[in-house]
């Protein structure tokens, strides 16, 4: 058993190296397959056949090129086989040739081998017999027509070759008529309708025959022509042609009008029955019928068209020498002619790029492409010789008859050519000699040597917040001007972020959860809706990636600011104590208030309870609306607007402070209560507002000063009296000892100077409310609050960039003009 085992293996090595060595021969491989095979028919291992191992077909990148037309096999990448991929005809191929056969060249690379194939495509029979017309009509004179009087019948034609175009000839049965298909010679098959019997119209005028034409497939094909046969009196001679063949040979480059043939025939009869004209009624191949034409009368034939020795090689004309007589009679002789090849088909030439653009590094014999030459032509006119210029950098190799190798002879330097132009001369053995010249462009490529470059270095991004998600903020661009995947740019994100939060909860945010970069185009893009109130400014590095090997890269600085919109309504404050209940006596000598919901809530609907003197004078404030506005710049900017009552009120209130203060000297005849509608509004496009509810109770001077240390919060108006009575019963047991602590304490709240600093949850808000407005602005970084020194009882807070510390901030005048801007004028600030 090892013996056994040990001889196989010897013999299977042999096996390879024989077949290795047939390879590096140059050998060719021949397949044959019918033609109409199926797509996936296995036409041959050709792996197997070319010596490879299992898989190795797939590894080396086994393919094959067609010559010259579209090839109807492929080779199968995972099994390494030979397979039919298209429909097979061979007629359609080759047409009446034969053998048919597809030359093909097998490229096998890592290294490169060029191996030739020859598919061979064998007749099936797929074409039936086809005579040239579904009928003919035939006139015989009676009884003037002896019997054995043979009439030439244009026999059918099989596009098959073969045994698959032999054809066999059967007549319906018939007493008067008789087939004869006897065949004069090897290349010639006459058909004739021979006549058995005398014919009498008077007994039947017409006869109607199916001639049938087999071929000698199987199984076999079979195509019908229906003779239709007149029975005529009188003439009973026809023409007859002093030979039944006639045989020319022309080159395929004869003139039109050169006189091919010149036939001849004679009648017995006398008169009108002897006098008889010339036609061609027939021609193979039909379809080369009017290349030629007979004259009438004296029976030479011309040739009226192109002749060309690669379509068809020999022309069969049927002539026929019709008399006048009545019925007329008629003769037929056959015209064979012979085209003879000249040489008038320059070489063809195909080029198969293999390995373009060359590498400047490529190693020499490095092979570039691969050349198919071919002519037409036969014999010296088809032998083709080849040459490339300029003979260097390259060179032709020759692999065997009819293909080329163009491989690389010297080192290549892009550098200094980056492209060549090279020439495939082709010349064929005829005289005088054709040629054919075929360029091939051959760039060179280069290496992975340059890095992709940003147009800037630093980006600057405008983007609006409350962006949708996925919307467009730039395009960034970078230029590589190494080619193919050496300049093939990917980009992303590659680092940077922003901090995010207030005091509690606050961090670090990469800026990969704000934006994305597409790969292929450079569009940033942002991964969601941004908020100016949580991120304004966002630096990140975007990177640039080439796909080389190895790959090179370059980065480019993005400054993303965020631009502010008015998505944020004005918010109400409580007063600076920080919500209901016993308050500084400064503030609870301006006014009350009391929330229709959460104390806390700041930007709830508040109801602000004061009280006014009567008889006090114009000008005197009454209550102080504060508001805030998260959003910054104009759409931060407040003013105040009363709602109700309209017209001349007693009442108003400062556009920009939100100061409520009598427009008059109160009377008795305003009443005991007003109750006031002020409307918070901000300078955004379109603008967005809040509402306040001021109840103003008009009391005396001394009740009014008992409401200093009585201020409460109540839920509705009835609460607030019902509080209001308690306090009057404790002021007028108190009066005198109260009306001196409330003096104090009004004074104290009125003229001592404030700071307000906003308290409760969520991030710190700066508030600068004056005359001119009052300007938010919501900073969750803030921790810098600027306090005006000129103790003015309109002076409020002003927001400074939390980037530097903030400077004193001065007092404007009340006016309807621009904001107070937000500047940061610090030398290393983001913001302009």
């Amino acid at each position: 058993m090892g013996v056994g085992g040990a001889a196989r293996r010897s013999w299977g090595a042999a096996v390879l190296v024989l077949q290795a060595a047939w390879a590096l021969g140059g050998g060719q491989v021949r397949y044959s397959v019918p033609e109409e095979a199926e797509a996936g028919t296995v036409v041959g291992r050709l792996a197997q056949d070319l010596g490879l191992e299992a898989g190795e077909a797939e590894a080396r990148r086994l393919r094959l090129v067609a010559r010259g037309r579209r090839a109807s096999v492929e080779v199968s990448g995972a099994s390494g086989a030979l397979v039919v991929s298209s429909r097979l005809d061979r007629e359609e191929l080759c047409g009446k040739s034969a053998p048919c056969a597809l030359r093909l060249e097998v490229l096998l690379d890592r290294p490169l081998r060029v191996f030739h194939v020859e598919v061979e495509v064998t007749d099936i029979n797929d074409n039936a017999p086809r005579f040239p017309a579904a009928s003919k009509n035939i006139s015989i004179a009676e009884l003037n027509t002896m019997p054995g009087t043979r009439f030439p019948l244009e026999g059918a034609s099989d596009a098959d070759i073969g045994s698959n175009a032999q054809l066999s000839y059967t007549l319906s049965p018939s007493e008067h008529f008789a087939l004869d298909d006897k065949s004069p010679s090897e290349n010639l098959k006459s058909l004739f309708l021979v006549l058995t019997r005398p014919l009498d119209r008077e007994s039947l005028s017409e006869h109607r025959l199916v001639l049938t034409a087999s071929d000698g497939g199987r199984p076999a094909l079979t195509g019908t022509v229906l003779l239709v046969i007149s029975v005529l009196d009188a003439n009973d001679n026809a023409p007859q042609f002093n030979q039944s063949v006639y045989k020319v040979q022309l080159p395929e480059d004869a003139a039109v009008g050169t006189l091919v043939s010149r036939v001849a025939a004679t009648d017995p009869d006398e008169g009108i029955n002897q006098e008889f004209l010339y036609s061609i009624v027939s021609s193979v191949p039909e379809s080369q019928r009017e290349a030629f034409s007979i004259d009438r009368h004296t029976g030479e034939v011309r040739l009226t068209g192109p002749l060309d020795f690669e379509d068809v090689h020999q022309h069969e004309l049927q002539i026929e020498a019709r008399d006048k007589g009545t019925p007329p009679l008629s003769g037929h002789c056959s015209v064979i002619v012979e085209v003879l090849d000249v040489n008038d088909n320059a070489p063809e030439v195909w080029v198969t790029s293999l390995s373009v653009p060359v590498s400047e590094d490529a190693a020499l014999g490095t092979v570039v492409a691969l050349l198919s030459v071919s002519d037409r032509d036969s014999g010296p006119n088809g032998r083709v010789r080849c040459a490339v210029r300029p003979p260097s950098p390259f060179g032709l190799v020759a692999t065997f008859a009819g293909s080329y190798s163009l491989v690389l002879r010297e080192a290549l330097d892009r550098e200094r050519v980056s492209e060549y132009e090279v020439e495939v001369r082709a010349e064929d053995g005829g005289a005088p000699p054709l040629r054919a010249i075929r360029g091939l462009r051959v760039p060179v490529s280069d290496v992975n040597d340059n890095a992709p470059a940003f147009a800037q270095a630093v980006y600057t991004v405008l983007a609006r917040e409350n962006n949708a998600a996925g919307a467009e903020l730039a395009r960034l661009w970078a230029r590589d001007p190494d080619e193919a995947g050496n300049g093939r740019v990917s980009y992303s994100v590659a680092e940077g972020g922003a901090g995010s939060g207030s005091g509690s909860g606050s961090g670090w945010r990469p800026a990969s959860s704000y934006v994305s970069v597409d790969a292929e185009s450079g569009r940033l893009r942002a991964l969601r809706p941004l908020d100016y109130e949580e991120l304004q400014v966002l630096q990140f590095e975007v990177r640039a990636v080439d796909a080389g090997e190895p790959p090179l890269c370059g980065n480019a600085t993005v400054q993303l600011f965020v631009v502010d919109e008015n998505d944020n309504a004005p918010a109400l404050l409580p007063p600076a104590g920080g919500g209901p209940g016993p308050w500084s006596a400064g503030e609870a000598a301006e006014a009350g208030w009391r929330a229709s919901g959460s104390a806390a809530e700041a930007g709830s609907s508040w109801s602000l309870w004061a009280r006014a003197t009567w008889g006090a004078p114009a000008g005197q404030v009454v209550a102080k609306i504060r508001a805030v506005d998260a959003d910054s710049g104009y759409n931060a900017w407040l003013r105040y607007e009363l709602q109700e009552p309209r017209g001349d009120g007693p009442f108003r209130v400062g556009l920009y402070s939100g100061e409520v203060s009598t427009a008059r000297a109160l009377e008795e005849a305003d009443g005991p209560r007003q109750r006031l509608l002020i409307v918070v509004r901000d300078h955004g496009e379109p603008p967005r507002s809040a509402t306040a509810t001021l109840s103003v109770s008009l009391v005396e001077g001394s009740e009014a000063a008992l409401a200093v240390a009585g201020a409460v919060l109540a839920g509705s108006p009835a609460a607030a009296t019902a509080a209001t009575n308690v306090w009057l019963v404790v002021a007028i047991c108190a009066v005198s000892s109260l009306l001196v602590l409330a003096v104090v304490l009004y004074g104290a709240g009125r003229w001592a100077p404030r700071a307000a600093v906003l308290a409760g949850p969520g991030p710190p808000t700066l508030v600068c409310a004056s005359e001119v407005g009052s300007w938010s602005y919501s900073q969750r970084h803030s921790r810098s609050l600027c306090v005006a020194t000129d103790g003015a009882g309109k002076s409020d807070l002003m927001v400074f960039s939390p980037n530097c510390p903030p400077p004193p901030c001065p007092a404007p005048k009340e006016t309807p003009q621009d904001p107070p801007a937000l500047l940061d004028t610090s030398a290393d600030s983001d913001f302009p």
